[in-house]
């Protein structure tokens, strides 16, 4: 018996630091999630003290991920991560380099953190426009040519850049005189929430990944429940969009953003069989052939009145949507230096982008909602 205790016991001790170790074990185990759902160009996974964020398509064929530290207070990084850029957040001060970078820094209510931009007069939001009447934000010259010398005199933490192709010298030199360029590509993404997803690349440089998690949920929300309410469509409308720029019409290719958001309201865009997500250059006659009995006509919003479209190009008027006064403009809201703020603010809330298109297209669907981006001209 006393032989049977000892061995018991003995099995109870070793049992028990087994399990001990197993709970120790498991408990300093994080089994990396991404926080991004829709997105296609970057991922985020944290951990203990930090996170990583790697941006994969900034560029169409872009063959190189970009992988970035986001280092908390007092954050433990590991050496095999060392070599990566490092960013220590939450971050105080910023320069971001697209306008659509603008919506989620204001949702974030970190818009007082933005202390330089390119070409300040795109900027259309109230409360950015008051910090650049202030002085607060410097005026950095052109993407293409970024002001060095005021960029290195500020020392911004962080600058958000972007490229269109793998060649970007201006953000390559920035790099050289020892600052901090993390690469953003929202304006790479193929679907709307996709592009809205982004204000998560900016929630975790300030810390406030809930908070940009949460913005995010209610826009993915919104979203879907106006797509449930265009399946109730009984129409399917045809579409024209764009117009005349100097000798061409240009118009959206047929898997760009803006016909995804065309399709999903229930829309029959013209060229919505045509691929890639820039634009078709096409003459005058080859889009009159195929539209001129189009229901509604999209423009580009480089016209506020039908009036400005026909002393531009009287031709306009030969469109059935022209004559019947069914065009449509999302010029209409601007910054008070002239920026459009469809092109700051529309990639950002695709939530209210397909929510104005749905009541254009089934005003019976949404009664009582007044479009917020789109108005019909007069």
């Amino acid at each position: 018996m006393s032989r049977f205790l000892k061995s018991f016991f003995s099995l109870l001790i070793v049992f028990s630091f087994v399990q001990c170790k197993k709970e120790v074990s498991n408990a300093d185990v994080i089994i990396p999630v991404n926080e991004v759902k829709y997105a296609k160009g970057f991922s985020i996974i944290n951990y203990e003290g930090f996170s990583i964020v790697k941006v994969s398509n900034p560029w169409p064929e872009a063959n190189k991920i970009y992988t970035y530290i986001l280092k908390e207070k007092n954050g433990i990084v590991p050496d095999s991560l060392k070599n990566n850029l490092t960013i220590n957040v939450p971050i105080k001060n910023i320069v971001v380099t697209s306008t659509t970078h603008i919506p989620s820094l204001e949702m974030l209510g970190e818009e007082n953190s933005l202390i330089g931009f390119p070409n300040l007069k795109y900027i259309s939001s109230q409360k950015v426009r008051a910090l650049i009447d202030t002085k607060k934000v410097k005026e950095l010259g052109t993407n293409q040519s970024l002001n060095t010398e005021v960029l290195i005199d500020l020392q911004p933490e962080v600058i958000i850049g972007y490229g269109l192709d793998n060649s970007n010298p201006t953000l390559d030199n920035l790099e050289k005189n020892g600052l901090k360029v993390l690469l953003n590509g929202d304006w790479n993404e193929q679907t709307p929430l996709g592009k809205a997803e982004w204000i998560k690349f900016f929630g975790a440089l300030y810390g406030k990944q809930e908070l940009a998690n949460k913005i995010f949920t209610k826009i993915e929300k919104d979203y879907l429940k106006t797509l449930e309410i265009a399946k109730k469509a009984t129409s399917n409308p045809t579409i024209l969009a764009g117009d005349m720029f100097e000798d061409k019409w240009y118009l959206p290719q047929g898997t760009s953003w803006g016909c995804q958001l065309l399709k999903e309201a229930k829309g029959n865009y013209l060229w919505a069989e045509t691929t890639g997500t820039g634009s078709l250059s096409l003459s005058f006659e080859t889009v009159l052939e195929k539209a001129k009995e189009a229901d509604l006509w999209i423009t580009s919003g480089q016209f506020s009145t039908l009036k400005e479209m026909t002393d531009a190009n009287p031709h306009y008027a030969q469109f059935s949507a022209f004559k019947n006064k069914n065009v449509y403009s999302f010029s209409g809201r601007k910054g008070k230096t002239g920026g459009v703020l469809y092109y700051e603010l529309a990639p950002n809330r695709p939530d209210i982008v397909l929510k104005d298109i749905v009541k254009i297209l089934h005003p019976e669907l949404l009664t009582g909602y007044k479009p917020f981006f789109f108005e019909k001209l007069k």
